[in-house]
């Protein structure tokens, strides 16, 4: 069974479909065979995930999302918790930057919070994109997943499938 628990901060909770969210994490982890596993979602300020950043990844700035999966690479069969599912993970994002990206690339900024929720899952499962090759991949995929055309960073644009 697939659980996903989106928390959104009190400024932001007016202007988040919380069950589209859920929606678009449920599918991600589908669309990846996962069939068993639970992913917790926050919307919350930049300062958050500023703070965030640089307690977890020594980078002192704000960014507009960020996973922290619950087990190490490693450790990829781990069995899930005596509670049920195996718990994957947390995807932390920034709602304004959300907005300001959202308006930078011409879409909602829900559907800029569906693209942050595929992103952060996917690094939740493993992807990344340090590498030309892996953002690739990882850009590619989302856009699958989407099922549209994606504009990311640097104004790329990914053909619809």
């Amino acid at each position: 069974m697939i659980q996903v628990h989106v928390e959104v901060d009190p400024p932001f909770q007016h202007r988040v479909d919380v069950q589209d969210l859920k929606r678009v994490a449920q599918h991600t982890l589908e669309v990846e065979q996962v069939r068993d596993g639970e992913v917790t979602v926050v919307i919350t300020d930049v300062e958050r995930v500023q703070e965030l950043n640089r307690a977890f990844r020594g980078v002192d700035a704000p960014t507009d999302v960020l996973a922290f999966p619950a087990r190490a690479a490693t450790e990829p069969d781990m069995p899930p918790s005596p509670e049920g599912a195996a718990y994957l993970g947390d995807v932390i994002i920034a709602f304004p930057v959300a907005e300001t990206q959202a308006a930078k690339y011409g879409h909602t900024v829900q559907e800029e919070l569906r693209l942050l929720v595929v992103h952060g899952v996917l690094h939740l499962l493993g992807y990344d994109h340090s590498t030309p090759e892996e953002e690739a991949v990882m850009w590619e995929r989302q856009a699958q997943i989407l099922g549209r055309s994606y504009v990311g960073p640097g104004g790329k644009r990914l053909p619809q499938e």
